[in-house]
């Protein structure tokens, strides 16, 4: 990677798939604290999919990018379509017309219907009746060790920090290719029309400076999301990656080496004929969780299983304290200050400086 270097050390974040409760709060969390520029409306730098679905934008995970050994893979630039648009809604006809039509519709600024958009399969999932299923994936930039994005930009402005691995967007030599969202594998890149520029998460990189956790850290009410650097040894980002292997990278064949990490979800089992629990078989296929997660994901699932069952019977495990989070400031990390005791962090996305 001759455009990259080794950071100092590595800002990570791990995500309990088995906590998250769908509510958007971190996605709001981000949106009003980063996203209400110029040409920002639709940008959702932090958004929570459902799983199994399509995503955002749709089929956002087989739109290429990344690498496959060694080698970059061609990616699609989505159209503005599949983003979805800031709607407008139908006020009148809802409230004045009369036509029984008791629901704001969403309308694209052209006055069309749309026909995707942010969470527009939200709990829909997979399976049928009694074996349905689905699970909520937050998804932010993952500041990967291989950058697809950073390596794509003609014009050298995506850049990695230094000081923690925490990959930006120099605004002022953004050109707008869009390079970097055809070669983003999770598509978390989004493009400003009215600034011609692209722009992504940041990672609150000027609330780390102030030692404060990220917007979508602090603000979680399912204590899901864990922050802290990947080389440190005694971090619970380090113990839930490097020793307890339970996190793990979302599509590691994608090549890109994320350092966003997600804890596997622990479906219930499925029903069998009679109506009764199946012990023997889950209600989502392990052929689809080793696709998002990796072989690793079956001994990952066997060590929380092993673990919760030893607190059952009276034990103490670790892990299980660590997932828990009783202490909700232990999900911080090297960012446990109070937002509210220190000056509003000043951003102007035009002059990201490396």
């Amino acid at each position: 990677m001759a455009k990259d270097t080794s950071p100092q050390h590595q800002f990570a974040m791990v995500l309990d798939l088995n906590k998250c409760l769908g509510c958007q709060t971190c996605t709001i969390a981000c949106k009003t604290q980063w996203t209400r520029g110029s040409g920002m409306d639709a940008m959702w730098w932090n958004i929570v999919n459902t799983m199994p679905g399509k995503g955002t934008p749709r089929n956002a995970l087989d739109l290429g990018g990344g690498y496959r050994d060694g080698e970059p893979v061609p990616g699609q630039l989505p159209p503005k379509a599949e983003w979805g648009e800031a709607w407008d809604f139908d006020y009148d006809e809802a409230l004045f017309s009369g036509d029984g039509h008791d629901y704001l519709r969403p309308r694209e600024h052209d006055g069309a219907s749309p026909t995707w958009g942010p969470n527009w399969d939200e709990d829909v999932g997979a399976g049928t009746y009694p074996n349905s299923y689905f699970f909520y994936m937050p998804m932010i930039c993952m500041n990967c060790s291989k950058p697809a994005c950073l390596e794509a930009c003609p014009r050298d402005s995506i850049y990695r920090r230094d000081e923690d691995g925490v990959i930006l967007i120099d605004e002022d030599r953004c050109h707008g290719y869009r390079f970097c969202i055809e070669a983003c594998p999770y598509k978390r890149i989004y493009f400003n029309e009215q600034r011609v520029i692209a722009q992504k998460c940041i990672s609150c990189y000027p609330r780390l400076e102030a030692g404060v956790a990220p917007a979508c850290v602090r603000q979680c009410p399912g204590r899901i999301r864990h922050v802290g650097h990947l080389d440190d040894r005694k971090s619970n980002i380090y113990k839930l990656v490097k020793a307890w292997k339970v996190a793990l990278p979302l599509r590691p064949d994608f090549e890109v080496e994320p350092n966003v990490f997600y804890i596997p979800p622990t479906l219930p089992v499925a029903f069998d004929e009679d109506g009764a629990f199946d012990d023997e078989a889950w209600r989502m296929p392990i052929e689809d969780l080793r696709a998002m997660f990796g072989p690793g994901v079956d001994e990952a699932l066997a060590t929380i299983e092993t673990e919760r069952e030893k607190v059952a019977a009276g034990g103490r495990s670790e892990l299980m304290d660590i997932l828990i989070s009783y202490n909700w400031k232990d999900l911080l990390g090297p960012y446990p200050e109070d937002p509210g005791q220190i000056p509003p962090p000043t951003f102007d996305s035009r002059k990201l400086q490396r």
